[in-house]
């Protein structure tokens, strides 16, 4: 699989000085984090999700989850289990393209009864997601893990979710995040990221962020991602991804959109450009591109998502610009220290501090691919309007 597959060949140098790179399950774990993307979620309980896979795949979709915790009412966890368990069996024997697959568990003992129940169906899924995670619970998650894989020779990751009480408490917060990065560092190769799960921690102040805001402007849950990206982000052993946005219709606007309409001037190649902003606005996705732009600012790679439309523009966004690789490639060139102008001599490279930032782009680039130097995320919008 890699990303923008259902492009052309022609659209891929239409688009791309450098295409995304391949990859697959088997890949290495910190390729398949930096890959992930805009992970879609899907409650347990839908019916002919096998069925509708292809077309996801086709939309772009390279992540995915089905939920048996909050998606789903409490009355029906037995019966999504054993949805999920047929759908993943289905897809199994359909041998068919399919993205990374997760199930979000809502307690450690449903990964070894979903395991069990999937037998040889299990080797497609890539693992699964442990909801409000804590340093308390965690040990049974990654313990349950950890027997799952030797038992049945699997390799399979754990992604937890961080939204706990524990962890937006000022009392509690920092001596949370220690102990759970401490945990996780003990399981690191079964780890395959940390998720944000920005909804729960903003239920427990009775918040919710508009479709014209970003979850930034919340200034309880802006405090406590600075600080899981302060703990977790220091040695870039854990890709944190970043918390879901959950408007996917046009709601009342308070403000203006988010997006300036200089990208979208039309172009003799691309005529469409006006029309690619009107739909993002109209769809309040124009927050979501705000939020993934603030999200990489911060350190975070990565989305949750809730509708198959918000996996493009996410994506759209995580490809690297011309202008990106060139100062990445020119940081790392210089080993010795100091100080250069850039090649669009628009800014400066100090290559020492600039370093891991430059090795952060290169990963991305060789995930979601670099574009050509007269291309922008707006060409990626409307690529389906490309004459390839």
């Amino acid at each position: 699989m890699r990303h923008f597959g259902y492009l052309t060949a022609g659209q891929d140098e239409w688009l791309f000085d450098r295409p995304p790179e391949p990859f697959s399950r088997d890949s290495d774990r910190l390729t398949l984090a930096t890959a992930l993307g805009a992970t879609l979620y899907t409650p347990g309980t839908t019916r002919e999700y096998a069925q509708r896979v292809g077309a996801l795949v086709g939309r772009g979709v390279i992540s995915a989850v089905l939920c048996l915790e909050d998606a789903i009412r409490d009355a029906d966890v037995a019966d999504a289990e054993r949805n999920v368990a047929a759908q993943v069996t289905e897809l199994h024997q359909m041998s068919a393209p399919a993205p990374l697959l997760f199930i979000r568990v809502r307690h450690p003992d449903q990964i070894r009864l979903l395991v069990k129940e999937l037998g040889p169906a299990a080797s497609i899924l890539t693992g699964f997601v442990f909801p409000k995670f804590t340093a308390s619970n965690g040990p049974d998650f990654l313990g349950v893990l950890a027997e799952t894989r030797l038992e049945s020779g699997l390799r399979l990751y754990g992604m937890p979710v961080l939204e706990s009480p524990e962890t937006i408490y000022t009392e509690t917060r920092v001596s949370e995040l220690l102990a759970v990065r401490d945990l996780l560092g003990r399981h690191a190769g079964a780890v395959l990221a940390v998720r944000i799960g920005a909804t729960d921690l903003c239920g427990l102040f009775g918040l919710r962020r508009s479709n014209d805001q970003t979850v930034y402007d919340l200034a309880v849950v802006r405090e406590v991602i600075a600080d899981i990206l302060n703990v977790f982000g220091r040695d870039r052993q854990f890709v944190v991804s970043g918390p879901v946005w959950e408007y996917f219709e046009r709601g009342e606007r308070i403000f203006k959109p988010q997006l300036r309409e200089s990208p979208f001037r039309v172009r003799d190649d691309l005529p469409n450009a006006v029309r690619v902003r009107r739909q993002l606005v109209s769809s309040a996705l124009d927050g979501l591109l705000r939020e993934v732009v603030l999200d990489k600012a911060t350190g975070i790679l990565g989305k949750t998502v809730i509708h198959p439309s918000h996996v493009r523009p996410v994506h759209a966004m995580l490809v690297v610009t011309a202008e990106e690789y060139s100062d990445a490639q020119a940081t790392l060139c210089t080993t010795d220290g100091g100080v250069r102008s850039s090649e669009y001599a628009n800014k400066m490279i100090e290559s020492k501090p600039h370093a891991r930032w430059a090795a952060g782009i290169l990963r991305r680039a060789s995930a979601f691919g670099v574009l050509r130097p007269d291309r922008t995320f707006v060409d990626l919008l409307d690529i389906e309007d490309v004459d390839a």
